[in-house]
């Protein structure tokens, strides 16, 4: 069995602050982020990954990130199923803010902490919190393995996903960071009752075989 990760694509446009986006800032695609989840499902196609089943979190960017994957491969957009555990994380008084706004507010060095090694800023008004996320990630992972499909898409956002590399990775010292980028993808096979990841943060403009 293959898991294929999926982060939904751009939520701002040329010209566009970007700010946090979290639980509550339920923001449609904008035309590339459109364009980045078309590619996703065709690169998906091109690979021999098509999905038997696709589960998306249920905000708007990644309900419209995986119907459009569907599109592209075939599958019955309608067939899709909404996983509020694939929500993305809650960022309370943080969402909606720039990272100028942040670094005002709480300093540079709480955003590259998050960003480079997933720490959640002490204090911070986030949830759930990151033991929740955690068992969440392992119950999403541990259901669709219990299951019988070849290749299985999950599409949520960044802040969520984090909490699936850990489960991919193991705190092995050599994994890849865990950021994934808007419109990019991650890779794992279950494999005598453990997860072998193949990639991580792939940009689906890149093939994976020659």
């Amino acid at each position: 069995m293959r898991i294929i990760l999926a982060r939904h694509g751009n939520t701002f446009g040329p010209g566009d602050t970007p700010v946090w986006v979290g639980a509550k800032e339920d923001l449609p695609l904008v035309d590339k982020g459109r364009e980045q989840s078309t590619a996703i499902g065709t690169y998906l196609t091109r690979e021999g990954l098509v999905p038997d089943q696709i589960i998306a979190g249920p905000l708007q960017r990644t309900r419209e990130g995986a119907e459009l994957i569907a599109g592209e491969t075939g599958y019955d957009a309608g067939a899709i199923r909404i996983d509020d555990r694939l929500k993305e994380i809650d960022y309370g008084s943080w969402g909606g803010k720039s990272d100028a706004e942040i670094i005002d507010l709480y300093g540079e060095a709480v955003i590259h902490d998050w960003r480079e090694r997933t720490i959640v800023p002490a204090g911070a008004d986030w949830s759930p919190g990151p033991e929740a996320l955690k068992q969440a990630a392992l119950d999403v992972l541990n259901e669709i393995v219990a299951q019988d499909h070849e290749t299985v898409l999950l599409v949520s956002s960044n802040g969520t996903l984090r909490y699936f590399h850990a489960a991919w990775y193991d705190n092995l010292a050599t994994a890849p960071p865990a950021k994934v980028k808007t419109g990019h993808i991650c890779i794992a096979e279950w494999m005598s009752g453990r997860f072998i990841p193949e990639v991580w943060n792939l940009n689906p403009a890149t093939p994976l075989t020659e």
